[in-house]
């Protein structure tokens, strides 16, 4: 059996990986897929189903409530039977059946606002699933832009090793040749080795954010994963950009920790309300219906007429009477009992608070600082998102200027390495000066694409809160 059970994960793992080899994930796709499969989601997605409950449910309280109850007794020794009125000492059976019904008809309105309550709980907790939505979908894009960093970060890396292995192997001539000295070799075979490390560091800092991604997706392994390769434009002018003020002001009104937050400050003060409602008087109106049996409940058999002196007549005649008793006894039926027994009853009950030992007074004080508290949370996530939104323009501003430096920093580099290769490859420079100037572009190459992906970021950071879909094509 574990053979079996071995066998059939190593299938499916097989298939997994062939389907992951076959399929290119584009940000939409994987975006997509999280939004299906991820954990956090479907638990937040049980909140708004928890909340639908508990909206069904204050809704029937509104409704009569109906229970029933009954009783099956066996008594032995001495006791007083209800139906029958008298005292025994026989073992006897007994039975009690109650069915009673109760409406509110008035609580301060504590049951409306109840609803009214629920019904903002569950528009909240739907607002909470879009925020675990709109969390997921910008941690799948970081994760994304990060592989298609490295991906290019590791191609800069391969490179430059390139380039370095093919000047040890010009240098190796040289210094057959005579024109430079071993320790020019020495030195340009240690900058391999260098860049080599870089490559494999950057070859495992590419694989671990391949890993990143698939863990995000919940994916059982990174293995044959691989995303597409967009091509990423860069607006050289950053007035396409929108100012942050014109950002929020529609990022206020649409995102959905925004508007759970509003809907909180809502529900709070509907809790404030029927914390309210605790000191009103409240009424109800109860019917109930209830009958019984016992075996002490007899009835005589047999009849037997007895006549009896009673007394005398002004002429001294004795007068008589007759009365009956009977010479047998039974019990009387189940279902004769539970008919004679048979009782109804309707009433209203009025209850009046007077003291509650404090309890009113101490849930409108706290419902009142959960008002307050759900008040100042609303103006944190504004705050806060206006802070996110400010500090990622700032970011995207600066990652372009820094961009537009960078670039033509890099064109300037090229030109000066090229030259420097030149005189290099011809024993005019040593191979410390090569290995500066090659250095210098590497460096400067690294910071453009750095910034490449720092304004890519933010800019689609400032896309998502402008409503538009996280894309990079």
């Amino acid at each position: 059996m574990k053979k079996l059970q071995i066998i059939l994960v190593l299938i499916f793992f097989l298939i997994f990986t062939n389907l992951n080899a076959q399929k290119v994930w584009t940000l939409q796709n994987c975006i997509e897929y999280a939004l299906d499969n991820n954990i956090q989601i479907k638990q937040q997605a049980l909140n708004v189903d928890i909340n639908k409950e508990n909206l069904i449910q204050n809704k029937a309280s509104l409704l009569p409530n109906l229970n029933f109850s009954g009783t099956h007794v066996y008594n032995y020794g001495s006791t007083i039977d209800r139906f029958a009125g008298t005292f025994t000492t026989e073992n006897i059976r007994s039975n009690n059946f109650y069915i009673q019904s109760q409406l509110t008809l008035f609580n301060g309105f504590q049951l409306l606002n109840s609803i009214k309550q629920s019904q903002l709980d569950l528009m909240a907790s739907k607002y909470n699933v879009d925020k675990a939505k709109d969390d997921i979908s910008l941690a799948i894009t970081t994760a994304y832009l990060q592989i298609l960093y490295n991906l290019e970060l590791l191609d800069i890396a391969r490179g430059q090793l390139d380039i370095t292995r093919l000047q040890v192997e010009r240098t190796k001539k040289l210094v057959d040749a005579g024109t430079l000295t071993r320790g020019g070799l020495l030195t340009i075979e240690a900058q391999a080795a260098t860049e080599e490390l870089q490559m494999v560091n950057a070859e495992n800092n590419l694989n671990l954010s391949y890993l990143t991604l698939t863990q995000l997706l919940d994916l059982p392994t990174p293995d044959g994963f691989e995303i597409e390769k967009p091509e990423l434009k860069i607006s050289k002018e950053s007035s396409s950009i929108l100012r942050p003020d014109q950002i929020f002001a529609f990022a206020v009104n649409n995102q959905a920790d925004i508007k759970s937050s509003e809907i909180s400050v809502e529900s709070s003060l509907k809790g404030l309300s029927i914390a309210k409602g605790t000191i009103s008087p409240s009424l109800s109106i109860s019917s109930s219906y209830g009958t019984g049996y016992s075996g002490a409940n007899e009835i005589g058999t047999n009849p037997v007429t007895n006549v009896v002196p009673i007394g005398y007549t002004l002429g001294g005649d004795m007068v008589f009477s007759d009365y009956q008793t009977f010479s047998t006894y039974e019990t009387k039926s189940f279902n004769e009992q539970l008919d004679d027994n048979s009782n109804y009853s309707i009433g209203f009950y009025l209850t009046i608070p007077i003291f509650n030992r404090l309890q009113s007074k101490t849930s409108i004080a706290k419902a009142r600082i959960n008002v307050k508290n759900a008040e100042y949370n609303l103006q944190l996530t504004k705050n806060q998102l206006n802070k996110t939104i400010q500090q990622a323009h700032a970011d995207a501003i600066a990652a372009l200027n820094k961009y537009n430096a960078t670039m033509k920093s890099v064109v300037a580099l090229e030109e000066s390495f090229k030259y420097t290769e030149q005189k290099y490859n011809v024993g005019l420079l040593n191979s410390l000066e090569y290995n500066d100037a090659k250095n210098k572009l590497a460096q400067a190459k690294s910071e453009l694409l750095q910034s490449k992906y720092e304004y890519v970021f933010r800019t689609k950071v400032l896309d998502f809160y402008q409503g538009k879909p996280l894309l990079l094509n």
